[in-house]
Formats: structure tokens, sequence, C-alpha cells
């Protein structure tokens, strides 16, 4: 099992983002709450593309916001994207925007709802020319976080979201979870944990490709919200982080036609423990966070293995030999808020009396498809919350229903994704014939 541990120098920085399960044998533990409601909202569905207007090349993770409102929809990593919007709000645009590139506002009446292509153009400006006035990367990551409480959303919030988790042997998909989650939002200003319900889920997990290893995921959406580092800032960065981390200016860029300063930050060489190393995107502004993307350093990785795996197989040696992360937030009337984390790991499991080893890749992402205010009294109750120490259960129902998701926005499925699924229903077809 992977357990919740920190990354340090001399003393604790960094608690883990993930929890994984390496157990020997089988189980079906978890939660199965597979709830199917009617839609009552009339919605209108789009599918297209987002691309770069020369290279043609698809833009993996632009974001599609329905102006005036708060829901959106992103692409997956082959540029595609699907977007549901309720007949109410037809009549207005979308604004799609990629890091990097000039934001397009298109009317929803000029979408083809079978195949729409939006082709986003790079700044006329080159990025390398976009100009600087702050020296220091160090002080201007201090500010970001001091400023935390300027920046963010304050108010209690009720997130709509996907979550989707894979996990690969090799190149096969053998485990699939999808769910509509709900996010009670806890102000930033505050230490209050976020609480999390699951509305819906399908899941299906095939054990014939799993060897005799049952290699789970615990935590589930509870990962993605980890890495929502403005929230749980002291899991990388905390008073000591000077001391540990070293901060310098890369080329600017741009995001929403708005400048934004880009710093790498890498561990110092004397710290041996592994940390991580990445990039922040801070806006030039409000020196808001607005992205981050980093990796966990895993130069030693029999020093990195023991943060992540609790229980596993006692002729079994597991490394870890991927570990990726990166959160996004967006912004509406000058505060910014959550919208999109994504998770990718890798495991290479060696056997002590086996000539080949195994590796797995898990991946996980989450993504706000709509929110609005709340109030801290509309908490769910106890038992209906999700819990931290959550393995997704390996209930196959719902994959066999194409329409399962109704009028949610949901991350439009990668092609091997996809045939991953059609393989799942024809074996519940096969399955019910029997």
């Amino acid at each position: 099992m992977i357990k919740q541990g920190s990354f340090s120098s001399e003393k604790s920085l960094v608690t883990s983002f993930f929890l994984l399960l390496l157990i020997v044998g089988f189980q079906n533990s978890g939660y199965s709450n597979n709830i199917i409601l009617n839609d009552t909202i009339g919605f209108n569905e789009y599918r297209g593309s987002v691309i770069d207007s020369k290279t043609k090349k698809p833009l993996e993770f632009a974001t599609l916001l329905i102006n005036g409102t708060n829901i959106s929809t992103i692409t997956n990593t082959q540029g595609n994207f699907l977007l549901k919007v309720p007949k109410k709000f037809t009549s207005r645009r979308v604004t799609v925007s990629f890091l990097g590139y000039t934001s397009k506002v298109i009317s929803l009446s000029d979408f083809d709802k079978e195949n729409t292509v939006v082709r986003l153009e790079t700044y006329i400006e080159e990025l390398s020319e976009v100009k600087i006035n702050v020296k220091d990367a160090t002080a201007l990551v201090q500010e970001m976080l001091k400023r935390k409480g300027d920046n963010y959303v304050n108010d209690d919030l009720k997130m709509t979201s996907f979550y989707r988790e894979t996990i690969k042997k090799r190149k096969t998909y053998v485990s699939l979870s999808e769910a509509v989650v709900e996010i009670y939002k806890q102000p930033y200003s505050t230490d209050k944990s976020d609480v999390l319900a699951i509305y819906k889920a399908r899941k299906s997990t095939d054990y014939n490709k799993l060897d005799t290893v049952a290699f789970k995921l615990r935590g589930g959406p509870f990962n993605t919200l980890y890495i929502d580092i403005m929230k749980n800032t002291a899991m990388i960065f905390d008073e000591d982080m000077v001391n540990v981390y070293d901060f310098t200016f890369d080329n600017s860029t741009k995001i929403d036609n708005r400048l934004i300063h880009v710093v790498n930050f890498k561990q110092k060489k004397h710290v041996t423990d592994p940390l991580f190393y990445g990039k922040l995107y801070v806006d030039a502004q409000t020196l808001a966070l607005t992205n981050a993307k980093f990796y966990l350093n895993l130069e030693n990785k029999q020093k990195a293995s023991r943060f992540f795996i609790v229980k596993k197989p006692k002729d079994a040696d597991v490394l870890p030999i991927e570990a990726y992360y990166q959160v996004e937030y967006r912004e509406k009337d000058g505060k910014w808020v959550y919208g999109y984390s994504r998770v990718e790991l890798g495991f290479k499991i060696d056997w002590a009396k086996k000539w080949f080893n195994t590796i797995y890749y898990t991946t996980i992402e989450m993504a706000v498809t709509d929110w609005e205010k709340s109030d801290a009294s509309l908490l769910p109750k106890l038992k209906d919350r999700l819990r931290p120490s959550i393995i997704m259960s390996d209930n196959t129902s719902g994959f066999k229903d194409p329409e399962f998701w109704g009028a949610y926005n949901v991350i439009e499925p990668d092609k091997p994704i996809e045939s991953a699924i059609e393989k799942i229903q024809k074996q519940l077809k096969r399955n019910g014939s029997n």
C-alpha cells in the first residue's frame, strides 16, 4: 500500500499527494455507489477539437468556458472535447484558452454539434521577448504565497467535477474508474479540508491482466485535490522553502491575454531527499498562481519508493519510474479558484523469481465543470462523504450505458480508453447472454 509520507531536507516539508495500494491477492472493497438519476435539464451537446492553427497539433487540456457562467470543460490528451450546454445558455459565447496562445471567443451558434475545430494562434510577439520587471524569483514566489487571501476565493463553494482514474499494465488498460464528484470547496483563507461526495460513478477492473497483484490507487478524487497548491501550500512550499529550493525565471508567456511570469524551481544540490522540480506560472498583475507543472525527483528510486509503498509482495521490488503533477486555476471577477489537476505515476515491479518485470502506469485527473457559492451549513452528512482512504471499487455497472452521464460535462475519453470501454461493453453483453 502506498503510504502518506513526506519528502524533506532537515524537517518535513511535503505531505504525499497520493496513496497507492499493492496487495497480494484480490479485494473488492471501497465505495460502490452507482446512482443513476433522470436528468431534468435539457441540453445541447457539442463535440470537437482544439488545435494549433499552424502545426495542426492538438492542444491538450485547453479550457472551454461558457461566458457568463461557471460551466466549462477541458480537452483530452488528443485535443478533443465534449461540451454539454443547458438550452437556456445556447445563445451564449464560449471562450477557448490555452497557455501561450491567444484566446478565442466563439458563439455557440457557430459550433458544429458533431465536429467543431477550434484553431488557436500563438501570440504574435515572441514569448522570449516578453519582458519581466521582477528580478528576484524567490521573492516573487514568497509574495505569491503571501497574497493567497487576496487572490483566491474565500467563499464556501459547491463544485461539480468529473474524475477519471486509469491503470495500465504497460500499454493495456486494466482498470477504469470515472465519477461525477461534488466538491465542497472550503475558503482558501482557512485550513479546513475540502469535503467530497460522489454523485455518480462507473468502474471496471480486468483482474485477468493484473497477475497476482491488485494494483490500486487509494484516495481517489482526493489525490487530485491534494495538489491544489494554494489550498495545501505546505505540501510543497513552507517557511523553509528557500533553504531547499532554488527559484529562477524562465521566458514569460501569456494566458487569456494576461502576462504570466514563469518560475522554475528545483531542490538545492545539498538536499538529498526526493523533492519536486518544475514550473510555476504566476499572473504578472496580481501575482496569483495560475498553473503549476512539476515532477518528483526520482534520481534515487529506492529512497523515493519508501514514500509510496506501504504494502507489497515479499518477493517483489517496487520502484517509481514516473511522477508528474499538474494543477490549473481559473479566474472570475478578480478571484482565482481550482479548476483542473492531473497526476501521472509509473511503477516497475521486479519479481525475484521471474525473468521479466511488470510495469504499471496510473493516471488520475479531475476537472471542475461548474460551481456556485454555497453555505458551510449545507455540507453533506458524514455518512455521505467520501473518505480520503477510499479505493474506487471494481463494479462494472454503468459502462454499458452510453447515456450514463446525461447532462453532466465530462472529459472526452482518449481513443485507447474508448477502445477499453468498448471491450468492457462487449464483455458485459457476453456475460448477459450466458
